[in-house]
């Protein structure tokens, strides 16, 4: 799962995205900033933190048992080798992605992301076991955005997994966040925004919907559409829907059967 600097190898562009906050006044600025600060300031003496990676790999045609005989197997490396970080796996089940393997881990503080597992003992074992059979297509990092969702910033490790991945207009930003904000409260259900902060064409943003099956994303498609508002900020939006793989996660509290 990692390079020789710790992330993972990669010989593509990212998909995924983030963002930040502002709001009118000074108090505005400082509600906005305060949860922020306050997951800073833990992260630094816990660990956890607001930073995620999520990356992306390409079975090649034809590959598919193979890559995920050797990703398990890569799994068992990491455990053996005591990583404390918790690995999701997902497969990209319906979308034009349809097979590829987006992995992810949350929580992190940005000094954590400096110490991952030994980083070369990692790309070694990537090279053996994984990418004879895959392409790593795309690694990014992100920041959670606690005022704009709702949730820890870890998503509950559900069956489905609503993937909607926002590319705005240079400079729409703080246009965008103002109106997440402004609706934040009437959010549904599990819903988490984070900002890209590098990986990838910027700005770009991602929101995470967890959700116990796909009749319950079909059922909740009212709950999926964005602020009107926002729809001129807006340069492309693409909506996935991916399926949790428990055998191809690493550290899930409660894993659901594939």
């Amino acid at each position: 799962m990692a390079d020789f600097g710790g992330f993972v190898s990669q010989n593509g562009v990212s998909p995924f995205g983030t963002m930040p906050i502002m709001q009118h006044g000074w108090l505005g600025i400082v509600g906005a900033l305060l949860p922020t600060l306050l997951v800073a300031e833990t992260g630094a003496q816990t660990g956890r933190g607001p930073y995620a990676r999520i990356a992306v790999l390409r079975p090649h045609d034809g590959d598919t048992v193979d890559f995920e005989a050797g990703y398990i197997r890569h799994l068992e490396w990491h455990r053996q080798a005591r990583d404390g970080w918790v690995w999701y796996g997902w497969n990209v089940t319906f979308g034009e992605r349809q097979r590829w393997f987006v992995y992810a881990t949350f929580g992190h503080s940005a000094a954590s992301l400096d110490n991952p597992v030994p980083p070369a003992e990692d790309e070694r074992d990537n090279v053996s076991n994984v990418t004879p059979h895959a392409q790593f297509v795309g690694n990014a990092l992100y920041e959670y955005r606690p005022s704009l969702s709702r949730g820890t910033g870890e998503p509950q490790p559900t069956p489905r997994l609503e993937l909607t991945t926002v590319d705005l207009n240079p400079g729409t930003e703080r246009a965008f966040e103002a109106a997440l904000v402004a609706g934040q409260s009437t959010l549904p259900g599990e819903t988490l925004w984070y900002r890209m902060v590098a990986g990838g064409g910027a700005p770009r943003y991602v929101r995470m919907r967890p959700r116990p099956s796909l009749s319950a994303i079909l059922e909740g498609r009212s709950e999926q559409a964005l602020p009107e508002v926002v729809s001129p900020l807006i340069a492309k939006t693409t909506v996935e829907i991916l399926t949790l793989r428990p055998t191809m996660s690493y550290g899930l509290g409660s894993p659901t059967r594939d």
